[in-house]
């Protein structure tokens, strides 16, 4: 069912004649005159009236119009007329501090003497005023909720069902993109694949072909060597010297077999860069990957050329007057400014951002715990040996180093943040932005020892972040 709000126009009209102010007689007292002069004034001759109407829907649709009714006040039955219990006569002021009915004894020798006093029918006229004031407010209120349901309720609807199908087109045009690459990937891929296949197979069988005539030719002139050492007279096996040795440089002119990566299958026709981001996409934002949350840098393995924080988060490099020496300890770095991590990883998707904030001398990485310690040889210097991968930035260059072998990475921003992703599973250590998700490197390596973070500051300070 609904209703229609009516309009109610409420309008107080006052009967009450203008009559000249008594005067004061001799020995009255002021509040003695007032309240002579309240008690010759009409009880409450105001008639309230509520004019308009208020129009309502019934349960079947037609219009009702409903008729206020007259002033309570005036058609109220004299029995109903509350007297004071102390002084038996009626109630018709108020006293405001009290927030009750009194008769006039109370507010001139009662416990409402010096109170804020109203007659009753002043005060009721201010109530019914605000009466008004706040009906008319709630009426406003009303056609303002109405209209936000009429308009921009309905406006909101109408609205989210467009954004809603414009949504709906964009996730599928994005969706059929991406699908459409990576089709087209797939194909590339696979055509490479097959390629690289077909020519390690031909190789495979060029060397067949060419190692099993090498073997029928050392069998042949095994077979006339033998012969000639077991029918040859004495005279005959010495004057067959000549013979003999051209056959034994024939035999050896076979030469020894020995693989060669030309036969086995090229990890780059598996290469794709395009693949490479979408697998980084998804497991740095998908829920796989997570930060070890109490990594911290392992004290013991800190170089004495750095500082670290009371956190075991920050390493800062220090100028050689505030180096101080540290007693000998075998997991210490003493010749580079060097640091590893607490997590060993061994196992599952693990990644970790450091800030670096405008260091212009650092590498991050990781390396196995075997990574020597001790001396200035590239045994312990990170990025030149089998046991170290790590990026490296310095005088503005940015390069992925591994045994002494550089790789230099086209960055075009500097980033202030380094995040590296180790992901055991895959065997693959991955490089990138952090605040733009790009990736700076990936290598994919057979690792066989558990991997610990591994950081170098030469300049300033880098922190691990939570």
């Amino acid at each position: 069912m609904t209703e229609d709000i009516g309009i109610c126009d409420l309008t107080v009209v006052s009967l009450q004649d203008n009559e000249p102010e008594a005067e004061m007689e001799d020995g009255e007292t002021p509040a003695d005159h007032q309240l002579k002069i309240n008690s010759k004034q009409p009880e409450d001759t105001t008639n309230y009236s509520f004019s308009g109407r208020m129009d309502s829907v019934d349960e079947s649709g037609n219009s009702v119009t409903s008729t206020p009714a007259n002033n309570p006040k005036s058609d109220a039955d004299p029995s109903l007329m509350k007297i004071c219990a102390v002084h038996d006569t009626e109630l018709d002021w108020f006293c405001s501090s009290e927030g009750k009915l009194i008769c006039s004894h109370c507010a001139i020798v009662g416990p409402c003497q010096g109170h804020t006093v109203t007659p009753l029918g002043t005060q009721a006229t201010a109530v019914r005023n605000q009466l008004v004031d706040i009906c008319e407010k709630m009426q406003l209120q009303a056609l303002r909720i109405e209209r936000f349901i009429n308009q921009t309720l309905s406006a909101k609807e109408k609205a989210v069902q467009v954004d809603a199908s414009v949504a709906r087109e964009l996730v599928l045009a994005q969706v059929n993109a991406v699908r459409e690459a990576l089709e087209e990937e797939e194909q590339r891929l696979l055509e490479a694949v097959q390629r690289e296949q077909e020519r390690v197979e031909q190789c495979l069988l060029t060397q067949r072909a060419h190692w099993t005539q090498a073997l029928s030719t050392l069998a042949h002139t095994r077979a006339n060597l033998v012969h000639t050492l077991t029918h040859s007279q004495d005279a005959q096996l010495v004057t067959s010297s000549q013979e003999i040795s051209d056959r034994v440089e024939e035999a050896e002119g076979v030469g020894e077999p020995r693989d060669t990566e030309q036969l086995n299958l090229s990890g780059d026709c598996t290469d794709s860069r395009l693949m490479q981001g979408l697998w980084a996409s998804a497991v740095l934002l998908g829920p796989s990957a997570h930060g070890p949350a109490n990594l911290r840098f392992q004290e013991r393995s800190v170089s004495s050329m750095l500082s670290l924080s009371a956190d075991g988060r920050t390493l800062t490099f220090l100028p050689k007057r505030a180096r101080q020496s540290h007693p000998h300890d075998p997991a210490r770095f003493d010749c580079w400014p060097n640091a590893l991590g607490t997590l060993a990883i061994s196992s599952g998707t693990h990644s970790w951002v450091l800030d670096v904030g405008q260091s212009a001398a650092y590498k991050v990485g990781v390396c196995y715990a075997s990574m020597d310690r001790k001396g200035s040889g590239n045994g312990a210097r990170l990025g030149y040996n089998e046991r170290s991968w790590v990026l490296s930035h310095y005088e503005g260059e940015f390069t992925f180093c591994h045994a002494g072998r550089h790789t230099t990475l086209p960055v075009i921003r500097r980033p202030r943040h380094i995040g590296l992703l180790v992901d055991w599973p895959s065997q693959t250590l991955l490089l990138y932005d952090p605040d733009s998700y790009c990736v700076l490197h990936t290598v994919t390596h057979c690792f066989s020892a558990p991997l610990l973070p591994a950081c170098a500051v030469a300049d300033r300070s880098v922190t691990l972040l939570h």
